[in-house]
């Protein structure tokens, strides 16, 4: 049997899995992801797996289609009679509006027909705001759709051009509206901040403008300046600046105090979320370490502790599906020490907290110390709860370090 391979791990050329990953299918959720990799323009900052048309010479998002449908044709044949049903299922890139609801719409069909989907499951797709219309969004919800990520990132016209968007600062407000006569009860903002320029007025006028465009969830990140981005040689020029830990840091209180006033409570460190039924639950599958299929070119999946990555470029991924082969490029079987540490990283981050029990008998002690420096809430703590405070979150890389290492 043919395989690929990269650090030491391999990959059978049916895409195979070992036995007993199948065999632990249907005790956690699971999940699809759907990776679409086009984008109309490359924004500066970003060093996501996308690329514009141009760069891609013999595919169209029509043609990416059918691909993406040959692999879901995959995963039904590897996972077979195991296969659980689908709780999520997230379109991601990219820009998934540039394809067509249609589209969209034909690929949540398929899997539907080859996995079927749980009763309530939640189907979202990320959306540019000015690759939308109210039509177009009522066409989601007739394919089945349920919410809506909109990538608002900035309300101030200076820093979106930084961040090189192409959508005007009210155009993510009037979608909001759009969406949610469009039938869509799930609409989510995403927003950036510590952008090149950005002031402490700019950051609170995009948080004052997402709460009053009445989403039920925001996610705010920070910027981070990734090594290759046309950004990374900009700051390198000296063209621009970025801000400081303490100032990201006030960034982040910002948010916290803002969103807390205007009705959202955290669930995770750069999630709010109006109420329980208004989180990402395909998210929340991630942070949970559930099962998921990634579909796309360098996509990630992970089925019962053993994780596996699509070859990244899109011409590459569908060459090998035509050929009848798995797209992945390697996988690895985690090792029970190695979930358990994963389990610690991405629960830790939950407002639910992780339970004291969860972590390394060796970095209990750790988590006492945290516990007095501030860092982990005390009376979650004495509860049997490692849950982070609002310091605890400014620090929250830090804490899993020291937790799992």
């Amino acid at each position: 049997m043919q395989a690929a391979a990269i650090f030491g791990c391999s990959t059978a050329a049916d895409g195979s899995l070992p036995v007993h990953a199948r065999a632990g299918l249907g005790r956690a959720p699971f999940g699809i992801y759907v990776h679409i990799p086009f984008c109309a323009t490359r924004c500066g900052y970003c060093d996501f797996n996308t690329y514009t048309t141009s760069e891609l010479p013999g595919m169209s998002t029509s043609s990416y289609v059918d691909v993406a449908l040959a692999e879901l044709r995959l995963a039904d044949e590897v996972l077979g009679y195991a296969a659980p049903t689908v709780q999520t299922v997230f379109f991601g890139g990219g820009t998934p509006s540039l394809l067509p609801a249609e589209h969209l719409g034909l690929l949540v069909r398929e899997i539907t027909d080859r996995f079927g989907l749980a009763p309530g499951a939640e189907i979202t797709t990320e959306a540019n705001p000015e690759s939308v219309t109210e039509a177009y969004f009522s066409r989601l919800r007739e394919a089945g759709f349920t919410r809506i990520s909109l990538g608002m990132q900035s309300a101030v016209e200076p820093v979106l051009a930084v961040l090189d968007r192409q959508h005007t600062p009210g155009r993510a407000v009037d979608a909001v509206a759009e969406a949610r006569r469009a039938g869509f009860e799930h609409v989510n903002l995403d927003l950036i901040y510590g952008a090149p320029g950005e002031s402490e007025a700019d950051w609170q006028r995009s948080l004052d403008v997402a709460v009053a465009a009445g989403p039920d969830h925001v996610s705010a990140y920070a910027l981070i300046v990734e090594p290759g981005t046309r950004m990374a040689r900009q700051v390198a020029r000296g063209e621009l600046s970025t801000p400081d830990d303490d100032v990201l840091a006030d960034r982040y209180t910002q948010a916290e105090q803002t969103l807390s006033a205007g009705g959202f409570r955290w669930y995770e460190v750069s999630n709010w979320a109006r109420n329980a039924g208004a989180q990402c639950r395909h998210n929340m599958l991630y942070w949970n370490s559930g099962d998921w299929w990634g579909i796309g070119p360098g996509a990630h999946s992970h089925i019962g502790g053993v994780r596996w990555w699509n070859v990244k470029h899109p011409a590459a991924y569908a060459k090998r599906l035509h050929s009848g082969e798995t797209p992945a490029q390697a996988r690895e079987v985690l090792t029970p020490a190695q979930q358990r540490a994963e389990r610690v990283l991405l629960r830790i981050r939950l407002a639910d907290g992780l339970a004291l029990a969860e972590i390394p008998a060796a970095r209990r002690a750790e988590a006492g110390r945290m516990r007095t420096y501030g860092l982990l809430d005390r009376s979650a703590y004495d509860a049997g709860t490692a849950l982070l405070t609002l310091r605890g979150r400014l620090l929250a890389d830090a804490v899993v370090r020291d937790l799992v290492e």
